[in-house]
């Protein structure tokens, strides 16, 4: 018989909102692979209950060395939870590589749901919830960040992201410059917590308040792309939406569909974009080399 790996959610600020199922499972398990083994013992005493399996830590710094001693104890039948600091293990917290390897070797895995400050700021955030999607926290470089916002500058859906409190400043002009200064969107900070705080406006103005430094958890949402009306966008812009598809690993023909869609266009127009925009880079004359005539 084989174990059982359990992700369990824990609070993301009020203590109060640990799930009813976290004590007893925290109180079963054979093995519990916590985040920071300081925070778990502060947790267990909230919520009154005695650990009495093996405790070790579970981080990012040991992730990868401790994830094949952890998938050997359920292959031996463990029960092994796994919790993070705050929400729900492996979004944007370690845990995936353990999911992987239990799923891989066919072991059961299962969760406790608890508080998650994703959907927590999504639902405080006034932005539209039908459509949204996570994205994590984004690079810590300036130029990489700024690629990575041009990848989603069109994206319709709502975006979600996390940020640390120093960063949070450049962040948010960087979106302003990316996607918009005008573009609608919410700081979500200390969610649950005693000063909870939801700021909303366009990003040009959050971007000003958070020059003057804030602190605690941060989670933005940011609004999704409007929608393009049709005829409003140059063959250039087609064809650059349609290069945008294809470095991020879609073909061509699924590309050229899904940004024909999204402009209300037939598909030919933004084929003929496309070819367009390769003709004219292929007759743009090259640079003279360094110290050639003409140089």
């Amino acid at each position: 018989m084989t174990g059982t790996l359990v992700l369990a959610g824990t609070p993301i600020g009020d203590i109060s909102d640990a799930p009813p199922r976290l004590a007893a499972e925290l109180a079963a398990a054979d093995v519990v692979a916590a985040e920071d083994t300081r925070r778990l013992r502060r947790l267990t005493q909230a919520l009154g209950v005695q650990t009495t399996g093996r405790v070790v830590s579970y981080f990012e710094g040991n992730e990868a060395a401790r994830t094949p001693e952890l998938a050997d104890a359920l292959v031996e039948g463990a029960r092994v939870l796994l919790v993070t600091d705050a929400g729900m293990p492996s979004v944007s917290d370690p845990g995936y590589r353990l999911v992987a390897a239990a799923v891989e070797r066919g072991i059961k895995v299962t969760a406790v749901p608890g508080p998650s400050a994703v959907l927590t700021a999504l639902a405080l955030s006034g932005l539209p919830v039908d459509r949204f999607c996570f994205e994590g926290f984004l690079p810590r470089k300036a130029g990489e960040r700024l690629s990575r916002l041009r990848e989603v500058a069109d994206e319709r859906r709502t975006l979600v992201y996390f940020e640390a409190p120093h960063r949070l400043d450049d962040t948010l002009a960087a979106m302003a410059e990316v996607l918009g200064a005008e573009r609608r969107a919410a700081v979500c900070r200390e969610l649950t917590k005693t000063y909870e705080e939801v700021k909303r406006g366009p990003l040009k103005e959050l971007a000003a308040w958070a020059a003057e430094g804030v602190r605690g958890e941060i989670t933005i949402v940011v609004e999704g792309a409007p929608a393009p009306v049709p005829g409003d966008l140059d063959p250039a812009e087609l064809a650059r939406r349609v290069a945008v598809r294809e470095s991020a690993g879609e073909r061509r023909k699924e590309a050229i569909a899904a940004v024909a869609a999204e402009a209300g266009l037939p598909k030919r127009e933004v084929f003929d974009a496309v070819v367009a925009a390769k003709t004219a880079k292929s007759a743009k004359p090259a640079e003279p080399a360094e110290g050639a005539p003409g140089a």
